[in-house]
């Protein structure tokens, strides 16, 4: 039989009392993870709170890397489907200007709504076998904003177009990772000095 690769969960359950078990523990771990941060919960106690044996807990997860992934991977669906709204009703140029500034917003406000989000990004990040969810989430980003500047018509070159959009999202990314760490007012700062920097960078390369 092949085993499950570490850190990733092991086949999801299609049985739904075994769905429902698997959603208590993510929820349990979820609250751990924002009330002590990832680094202090241990596989017992995500077990203890959900209510199940940590033998029924390995049985969907094989570590703590693996809950991470997939509180990861849910977290970076929910923002890729905000973005995708967005961006979706962009129909020309000053358009995506704006789109922009608003996925900025929105993406900010996901930190601010659920701060549990922080502890995930930070705990992927100090994990090197979750670093590869970021970036993969991040392509997933590049690749929908690169469709809409050429879904649009913007006058460049393809290759151009993948390059600033890949800049674009990174600093994007960038941008309001830092902020979230920041004091309302600083972060507020930051956050529109980043969006009139973009949008007026945006127009000047691909405007007419």
């Amino acid at each position: 039989m092949t085993q499950a690769l570490p850190s990733q969960p092991r086949k999801m359950p299609t049985q739904q009392r075994s769905r429902e078990r698997v959603e208590r523990i993510l929820a349990v771990a979820t609250d751990l993870i924002a009330e002590r941060g990832s680094d202090a919960v241990r596989m017992s106690d995500i077990a203890e709170g959900a209510g199940v044996s940590i033998g029924s807990l390995y049985q969907y997860f094989p570590d703590k890397s693996a809950v991470i992934r997939t509180l990861a991977e849910r977290s970076n669906e929910m923002a890729l489907a905000c973005v995708e709204r967005i961006m979706g009703q962009v129909q020309d140029l000053p358009g995506l200007a704006q789109a922009l500034q608003q996925v900025v917003d929105e993406y900010y406000g996901m930190f601010q709504d659920y701060p549990v989000t922080r502890d995930i990004w930070f705990a992927t990040q100090a994990d090197k076998a979750l670093r590869n969810i970021d970036a993969e989430d991040t392509a997933a980003h590049v690749a929908q904003f690169e469709g809409v500047m050429l879904r649009i018509g913007v006058p460049a070159g393809k290759t151009e177009v993948k390059s600033y959009a890949l800049l674009a999202m990174n600093l994007l990314a960038a941008a309001v990772r830092m902020a979230i760490v920041l004091p309302a007012d600083e972060a507020a700062r930051v956050l529109e000095g980043f969006k009139t920097m973009a949008a007026r960078d945006l127009l000047a390369r691909f405007g007419a």
